[in-house]
């Protein structure tokens, strides 16, 4: 399965799918017109290791919910992830049995280098 969930307006998520040969050969979702369903959060889960890993604490409304100064269990960044696509690391790509959470340099590296082969 070649699969990205991103937002259709960032311009982070733009550029790196431009990387990826535009996108070709992915199934793309964007989250915000086609709402992630709760057994795609826990099929990415099961790949990440943990709800947490696909929890964005950059986030706006991280701050103005007050979850910073909150204790969050598993089970809180599942529903917050589920209620608010905001929340979720972009872009999530999975390639094959692998998944590649957010937009740092050596994330991006990884997936180009998987999707390559």
């Amino acid at each position: 399965m070649r699969k990205i969930f991103h937002l259709g307006n960032c311009n982070t998520c733009q550029r790196i799918i431009k990387e990826l040969n535009d996108g070709e050969g992915f199934e793309l979702q964007n989250i915000k017109t086609e709402p992630m369903t709760p057994q795609q959060i826990d099929m990415m889960k099961e790949k990440a290791g943990s709800y947490e890993a696909l929890f964005s604490r950059r986030a706006m409304k991280y701050r103005s919910m007050g979850l910073n100064e909150m204790t969050l269990t598993e089970d809180d960044y599942r529903k917050y992830i589920l209620d608010e696509y905001t929340f979720l690391k972009r872009p999530v790509i999975l390639i094959d049995d692998e998944i590649f959470v957010g937009n740092s340099k050596k994330v991006v590296a990884a997936a180009k280098t998987k999707a390559a082969l």
